[in-house]
């Protein structure tokens, strides 16, 4: 479980990350919203946590980017609990916020909570995870790294084939029977390649050594573990 911590007080800052890191989680530790904006595109976090005060921007900069680009839940900390704080923390996509002082019990408490509402949210919208790939059925899009990727009707329902499939090796003839004549395109074995060639193209760091999509010899290819 990884979380991005973005903190300007140092003093506080290490003893926050020393108690996280007690408690299991790693810690990716940042000063201010351009070294958290920075570690958003080097890292995949599961959850962040953000001062709201910081030298060169607020912590509702960076919880706006979290909440509309990577879809990360939030946890807000805030010096003082004005109304106006909170509400503007909330309204801009915060799952939580925490008043200072507080004690590290009730923090790992909060970040507990918020996760597991987060997972039972993202199951509810049918969001898949792929690495760094995001797939979003309700809205039929793609995301590498927060960014949308434009996929052809083809290309979608064959990730989406393999994003139902999991694990699991899928041979040539169970991804032509995945795709067959979407958009009423005809799809032969020989297309079937250019569209795994093309996803790779979109969706891969490296096309020639994939990743994400992988070949299985002699038998197919699937996706994850």
């Amino acid at each position: 479980m990884k979380i991005l911590l973005v903190e300007d007080d140092k003093t506080i800052a290490l003893g926050l990350e020393y108690s996280l890191q007690q408690e299991g989680y790693q810690i990716v530790l940042c000063h201010d919203v351009a070294s958290a904006k920075k570690a958003f595109f080097e890292y995949k976090f599961d959850l962040c946590i953000f001062d709201l005060t910081l030298p060169d921007g607020s912590g509702y900069e960076l919880c706006k980017l979290a909440r509309e680009r990577w879809d990360i839940p939030v946890i807000i900390l805030t010096a003082c609990d004005e109304e106006v704080n909170v509400v503007m923390g909330l309204e801009l996509g915060a799952d939580d916020y925490i008043t200072k002082p507080f004690r590290i019990r009730e923090l790992t408490a909060r970040i507990k909570t918020v996760l597991r509402r987060y997972q039972k949210e993202n199951s509810a919208k049918n969001v898949i995870e792929l690495g760094s790939v995001r797939i979003n059925t309700l809205d039929a899009k793609v995301y590498k790294n927060g960014q949308e990727i434009n996929l052809t009707a083809l290309e979608y329902r064959m990730m989406l084939t393999f994003a139902n499939n999991e694990g699991l090796v899928l041979s040539r003839n169970q991804l032509l029977e995945g795709i067959w004549d979407v958009a009423g395109d005809f799809v032969n074995d020989n297309t079937l390649t250019v569209y795994i060639k093309r996803l790779r193209e979109k969706l891969e760091d490296d096309p020639q050594n994939p990743t994400i999509i992988k070949t299985v010899r002699g038998l197919g290819y699937k996706v994850g573990e």
